[in-house]
């Protein structure tokens, strides 16, 4: 009885959603499917030692979300399952002449990034907890120790199988340790800024896909900044996605926001230094505080920011000039487009705001209703104009780290606005410190869009997050709240009947979408394997049944590796 308390169901559908992507792994990708194995079952061991000693060892490190499981599991093989994903779908593409075999390697490369940040950080985790529980388990540990073993082995046998010298190999394991180091660095601040506001497991999607963002970034700079030699090709590379003005403007713009509270605070801390800031009158510091951080942000945004832009991409005009351009290129179906959002976002939040302040409704069926606006708001657009929407969604996300920032440091004018605003629409995973809920919703939308650019095979790939969220989610929770009966746990709140409800929506939903997007031959094809979208969407309603994680966050990425196959 002791081993079936280990098997939650949780567990039990992370573990299909790996075995899924190992079972169709071609033999090219033999090390990246046997690495992978290794790393599930390392963060299998990782999370099953920390939840059995969590009252002893885990709040002396980190104050994590009350009531969620530490998501270890699912946290850490969320990422590396979709990089194995792509790479499967890009060789396919190789295979068809469709895609170059470089863009396979590149992928191949981000895959080892994202599945070493992960191993460090797992292995960060063994070290500490074995360290500080009272109880040592020394079968655990030997498994641990032995899949990073493992895993080091599968690859430096993979790097030299491919013939690459022993500079370059060095120049590899170099890299995948800085990030490695960069991941543990991170997540231990992520977790001690933000105590209580994420569980081990959401911490370390956060962390791995911010590592490999930021990379990404330095790597592109250094390669425009000293020229293309050999170093800067062993860490330049578009990692699988096809490197346009489009995806440098938002990733200029995200990371600049990111990196802008840290500068903002040493601007404050040298105002302070020269007696700058100092005032008698806290009305008139803050004030003066506010002024500095408008002014800060506008130097950043207006010159940081587009420098950056203008130097790992040739844009000829300043980039907001392009995009002004970009945008009047079709002036009529974008413009129009910008126009149906601005009235759709106006009504629904004007709306749903007045009902939060007098309804007894329940918050969680208000905040559903703002997954099916996304669904009116997103889908027209993808079918219509996806690049567009791509830049839409930057733009969108660059809002909202805006507001939080504001919001966070109680930024005068706006910033007690928006905090009274925003907690209309919090729930239990949101706190006074960090609110998520609308950022996981944007992401879980946008990045199955951001990531099926380039070579992509699967039309419903990029519809990933907006029928996982905006349908199957929305749907799971209405049924369930209102009819649902049939619990899946004693503890729980999720319901049988809400779980049917959202695999059923989100079926129908792919079967009305399929003729819209794909050829008649492909929606052929896919009805002699219908077996395959049926565990896709039936795994997915299970995730988000069982899982006590951010379902925002992790759904759309699950439901998008399996398309993706």
């Amino acid at each position: 009885m002791a081993s079936l308390s280990f098997l939650t169901g949780e567990r039990a559908v992370v573990a299909l959603f790996i075995a899924r992507i190992v079972f169709s792994v071609p033999q090219a990708l033999l090390a990246e499917s046997l690495s992978l194995s290794l790393l599930s079952l390392l963060a299998l061991s990782v999370e099953i030692s920390v939840d059995a000693s969590s009252s002893v060892s885990l709040p002396h490190f980190f104050k994590t979300r009350p009531g969620a499981s530490s998501g270890i599991f699912l946290g850490a093989v969320t990422l590396p399952g979709l990089m194995v994903s792509k790479l499967i779908q890009m060789s396919r593409g190789v295979s068809l002449n469709q895609s170059g075999s470089e863009e396979l390697e590149n992928l191949q490369l981000l895959y080892w990034v994202t599945s070493a940040s992960c191993y460090t950080v797992l292995a960060y985790l063994c070290f500490i907890f074995y360290h500080q529980s009272d109880r040592k388990n020394c079968a655990t540990s030997c498994c641990s120790l032995s899949c990073i073993v493992l895993y080091f082995g599968v690859f430096s046998v993979s790097f030299a199988v491919k013939s690459h010298s022993g500079w370059y190999t060095a120049a590899i394991l170099l890299w995948l340790f800085s990030h490695g180091f960069a991941a543990v660095k991170l997540i231990q601040n992520i977790l001690r800024t933000f105590p209580a506001c994420a569980s081990i497991g959401e911490a370390l999607l956060v962390t791995v896909g911010l590592v490999i963002y930021f990379g990404d970034m330095l790597a592109c700079t250094a390669a425009k900044s000293h020229g293309y030699f050999t170093v800067s090709k062993v860490v330049t590379v578009p990692y699988g996605i096809q490197r346009n003005e489009v995806s440098v403007i938002i990733q200029g713009l995200i990371i600049g926001l990111l990196l802008f509270p840290m500068l903002f605070k040493y601007v404050l801390q040298i105002l302070e230094w020269v007696s700058l800031a100092s005032s008698r009158d806290t009305a008139d510091n803050h004030i003066r505080r506010s002024f500095v951080f408008y002014i800060s942000l506008a130097c950043v945004l207006i010159i940081a920011v587009p420098s950056w832009m203008q130097l790992v991409q040739d844009f000829h005009v300043h980039p907001f000039l392009w995009v002004l351009d970009f945008v009047l290129s079709e002036p009529l179906k974008r413009l129009s487009l910008c126009i149906y959002w601005l009235v759709v976002i106006y009504v629904s939040v004007i709306r749903f705001y007045n009902i939060s302040k007098s309804s007894k409704i329940e918050r969680i069926l208000l905040r559903k209703y703002y997954h099916l606006m996304a669904v009116s708001m997103f889908v027209p657009a993808l079918i219509l104009q996806p690049k567009f929407l791509d830049l839409a969604f930057g733009a969108a996300l660059a809002v909202f780290l805006m507001l939080e920032i504001i919001r966070i440091w109680r930024i005068w004018p706006l910033g007690q606005l928006v905090h009274q605003f925003m907690n209309a629409f919090t729930d239990h995973r949101d706190t006074d410190l960090l609110i998520v809920s609308h950022f996981s919703l944007l992401l879980g939308c946008a990045l199955p869009i951001w990531l099926s650019s380039g070579f992509n095979d699967r039309p419903l790939a990029p519809f990933a997050g907006i029928l996982s969220l905006g349908i199957g989610d929305t749907m799971a929770s209405v049924v369930g709240y209102k009819y649902g009966v049939l619990r899946w746990s004693k503890t729980g709140k999720k319901t049988i009947e809400g779980t049917a409800a959202g695999i059923t929506s989100v079926l129908a939903a792919c079967f009305i979408l399929l003729p819209l997007l794909a050829t008649t031959r492909y929606v052929q094809a896919l009805m002699q394997n219908w077996f395959s979208l049926l565990f896709a969407v039936t795994i997915s309603g299970l995730l988000e049944a069982y899982t006590a994680q951010l379902d925002n966050a992790f759904i759309p990425l699950v439901f998008y590796s399996f398309l993706c196959l």
